[in-house]
């Protein structure tokens, strides 16, 4: 499994996605981030640790509290997988327009004898 295999793995979990949605706008506590969604504390943090396993984010220690913050080289490649496949993917559409295509014949009407 590559980095981008394992992210958009963590990510297809839509708590997890709300969680790096919220991070992104600002690092937070997992109390701070639990108050804004509907599961425990404990829950909240054990997405985390799942995040931060695969590299989405990081924490560091602030007094009592760890605050998590998302890790700007994960979404590097993140946003590389995806520009990449962009790339691959308008490319194949344009040479599948760029086709020649061959005019299917007007059926003859019922009625008419050939």
């Amino acid at each position: 499994m590559t980095n981008a295999d394992a992210l958009l793995e963590a990510l297809a979990e839509p708590t997890r996605r709300a969680i790096l949605e919220r991070l992104v706008d600002r690092p937070s506590a997992v109390t701070d981030l639990a108050r804004d969604l509907p599961i425990t504390r404990s829950a909240v943090s054990q997405h985390l640790q799942i995040l931060k396993t695969v590299g989405l984010v990081t924490d560091r220690p602030m007094g009592t509290r760890r605050v998590y913050s998302v890790d700007p080289d994960a979404l590097a490649v993140l946003r590389s997988y995806f520009d990449a496949f962009w790339t691959r993917s308008l490319a194949a559409f344009r040479v599948a327009a760029e086709q020649p295509t061959t005019p299917t014949p007007t059926p003859a009407h019922p009625l008419e004898n050939p």
